[in-house]
C-alpha cells in the first residue's frame, strides 16, 4: 500500500466506522459458524497495523504474518503478538498444518497470485481448520481507494468459490457484506467516474461523531444477518471454508 495509508489506518482503526462494523460481523461469524478447539491455533495471515488481533485472540492463541515492516511496527504496539515477516504465497514462516484458524482479512486482492496464496494458506489448516477471508467486491466499484491500497482485482462471489474450492477446501459460507449502505456507495462511486471528479481519502477519515455513529450502525446491524442469510450484493465479499478431509 501506499506509505501514507498505514499510518492513517493505525490512527483511524479504532474508531473508524468501517473497522469498527466489521470486527462485530467478524466477531459474530467466527461465534455462529466455527467450531475451535479449546486451546486453538490462530494466524491472521496479512495483519495489517493489528487491528484485528485483539478481536481473534477472543478464540484462541494468535500468530500473524505481515509483510511491511512499517505495519508490522503498528501492529506489534498492540502488545504480545507474535508477529512475523513473510509474504503470501511462498516464504511463509510456518509448519505445514499449524492453525486451527487462518484469517486473511481484504489480504488477496494485494498479491499477484491469489491462486497459489490461496493454496498456501490452506496447507496450513489442520485437518478440520478453517479459513475465513474477506475481500472487496465488484470490479465495477474500481476506485481510487483501491489503486492507493495497491489492489490488483476485485471480485465476484461465484469467482472466489472457485478459488476456493481448487485450494482443496469447502465453503461453508459465503456471502457478500456491507449490503446496506452498497446503493450509496456504489452510486457516489459511479458518479464521480461519470463525471471525472478525482476522488479523496474521505474514506480514511473518520466522519464527524453523528455520522461515524450512524454509519456504524448501519453496516453493524449485518451482524445478525451475515452467516445466516446470504446477501446477494455487498461492497465486500465474505467466504468461510473448511479444510476437506484428504
Amino acid at each position: 500500500m501506499e506509505r501514507q495509508v498505514y499510518s492513517r489506518m493505525a490512527a483511524i482503526e479504532d474508531r473508524h466506522w468501517w473497522f469498527v462494523a466489521r470486527r462485530r460481523i467478524l466477531d459474530q461469524v467466527l461465534r455462529r459458524c466455527v467450531t475451535l478447539p479449546e486451546r486453538a491455533e490462530i494466524l491472521e495471515a496479512g495483519c495489517g497495523t493489528g487491528g484485528n488481533l485483539p478481536l481473534l485472540a477472543r478464540f484462541g492463541r494468535v500468530r500473524a504474518l505481515e509483510p511491511d515492516a512499517e505495519a508490522r511496527a503498528f501492529a506489534q504496539a498492540k502488545g504480545g503478538f507474535d508477529i512475523r515477516e513473510g509474504r503470501l504465497p511462498a516464504g511463509l514462516p510456518y509448519d505445514p498444518e499449524s492453525f486451527d484458524l487462518v484469517a486473511a482479512f481484504d489480504v488477496l486482492e494485494h498479491v499477484e497470485d491469489d491462486r497459489g496464496s490461496l493454496e498456501a494458506l490452506a496447507g496450513l489448516l489442520r485437518r478440520d481448520g478453517w479459513l475465513l477471508i474477506t475481500v472487496p467486491a465488484f470490479p465495477f466499484l474500481w476506485s481510487r481507494h483501491d489503486l492507493e491500497h495497491h489492489h490488483k482485482r476485485r471480485y465476484r462471489r461465484d469467482e472466489m468459490l472457485r478459488r476456493v474450492t481448487a485450494a482443496g477446501l469447502e465453503p461453508v459460507r459465503a456471502t457478500y457484506f456491507n449490503a446496506l449502505l452498497f446503493p450509496l456507495i456504489a452510486a457516489v462511486r459511479l458518479l464521480r467516474k461519470a463525471l471525472g471528479l478525482e476522488e479523496g481519502a474521505d474514506d480514511e477519515r473518520v466522519p464527524a461523531g453523528p455520522v461515524n455513529r450512524l454509519l456504524e450502525t448501519v453496516f453493524g446491524w449485518e451482524r445478525h444477518l451475515v452467516g445466516r442469510v446470504p446477501l446477494p450484493l455487498g461492497v465486500s465479499l465474505l467466504v468461510l471454508a473448511r479444510k476437506a478431509a484428504p
